[in-house]
């Protein structure tokens, strides 16, 4: 059985944004409970030679987003990364929601097998379509989104697993 690009992209996307989002604002609670200015928790790094927290979700909205955009031959999306506060970065997730959900999710599943060449700093890979987004844009979309979920984990905010998986909890 095979899955759509787009049904893929769907579900992984609904699910981590939503994650993220929940996350987020658990962090403005956390930070306006304990009368800590947003731009700690913004500016907090796990490791000194990490992203901080803001440019995790930065680069976790902007990526996918650009990436459906190379798959679907569309223009790629303008995002200024001037996000300073928690309010601005949810923002910025429902940017990137909405210009996901004006994609042309046709264009996004057309020839899977077929190859994209897209720019790494410096250099270009060619990747099957399927296989861009399967192996490098699903996996920064985790990885950056996680990294900003322990970012917020770091600052004593009380998210688990069931925020960052987007999940119900049971009452």
């Amino acid at each position: 059985m095979t899955f759509p690009i787009s049904q893929i992209a769907e579900t992984a996307l609904g699910q981590m944004f939503g994650g993220l989002e929940r996350a987020l604002k658990k962090g403005a609670a956390h930070a306006e409970a304990n009368k800590v200015e947003e731009s700690v928790y913004l500016d907090w790094r796990l490791a000194p030679d990490m992203f901080p927290m803001k440019r995790q979700v930065q680069i976790a909205t902007e990526l996918p987003a650009r990436g459906l955009a190379r798959l679907a031959g569309a223009p790629l999306p303008s995002f200024d990364d001037k996000e300073e506060n928690f309010a601005a970065l949810l923002a910025r997730i429902d940017k990137a929601r909405d210009f996901i959900k004006d994609l042309d999710m046709q264009a996004v599943d057309r020839n899977p097998d077929a190859n994209i060449t897209v720019p790494m700093g410096p250099q270009e890979m060619t990747f099957a379509r399927s296989a861009y987004f399967l192996t490098f844009v699903l996996p920064n979309l985790y990885f950056h989104i996680t990294a900003a979920y322990l970012n917020l984990r770091n600052m004593g905010v009380d998210v688990g697993k069931l925020d960052y998986m987007n999940a119900q909890q049971e009452a």
